[in-house]
Formats: structure tokens, sequence, C-alpha cells
């Protein structure tokens, strides 16, 4: 290779982790791992919520390893989800509760309207 040379990251189990950096990088998942939407209508509100959620994650792992108070990857993860508690993962029909509704009896048209109080 010419130029930079590729940097392989350390590979560790997650085992070996701390169980304070386990439990940060479980937070991190539940930020950005949200259920794909059953249709093109929820794509909106799924991009809305993944957005502001990946931004908390964001600042939660900035804080910890560049410029924010040193509180520790207990603390960040405890943070990180009382910022995702703002923003859950409601607003639109997920592929999941779609499939489940069919198996239900439900037409696709059904299945893939939210419940009146979510949809407002």
């Amino acid at each position: 290779m010419t130029g930079r040379q590729a940097k392989q990251a350390p590979t560790t189990t997650v085992g070996a982790l701390p169980p304070a950096i386990t439990d940060l990088l479980a937070a991190v998942l539940e930020a950005i791992d949200l259920p794909h939407p059953a249709t093109t209508g929820g794509a909106e509100v799924h991009d809305r919520l993944l957005n502001s959620r990946a931004v908390h994650a964001r600042i939660a792992l900035r804080n910890l390893l560049e410029d924010g108070p040193d509180l520790g990857p207990a603390w960040t993860a405890r943070y990180l989800r009382e910022r995702l508690a703002e923003h859950p993962v409601a607003g639109y029909v997920t592929v999941d509760q779609a499939n489940a509704a069919l198996v239900a009896g439900k037409t696709w048209s059904e299945a893939v309207t939210l419940p009146a109080e979510e949809g407002q």
C-alpha cells in the first residue's frame, strides 16, 4: 500500500470489555437500531427519530472521548438512555407490527394504519 496505511482496530470480545463500556455500547445501539417502517409513509417519522437519537449518541460519545466532563461510561449510558426516552420509537408502523397484524387477520390497509391516538 502506498500513502496512508490502513489501521486495523484491535479485536476484543464483548465479554472482555468492562461492564460499563458494554452498557454504553448497548445504549448507542439502542439509539440507532430503530425498526424499519412498514411503508414509505412511515419513513419520514423513522428518519426524524433516527436522526434525533443518533445526535444524542454522538454527543454522548464525543463527551466521553473528547471534550466533555469525565463522568464515566456508566453515567454517559444512563444519560443517553434518558435522552432516548424523549424520542421513543412511535409514530409509525414497523414491519414487525404490520406482519403481526396481517397474521392476526387484518387487511394490509388496517395493518399499516396507526391507531388513532398514535397518529395524531
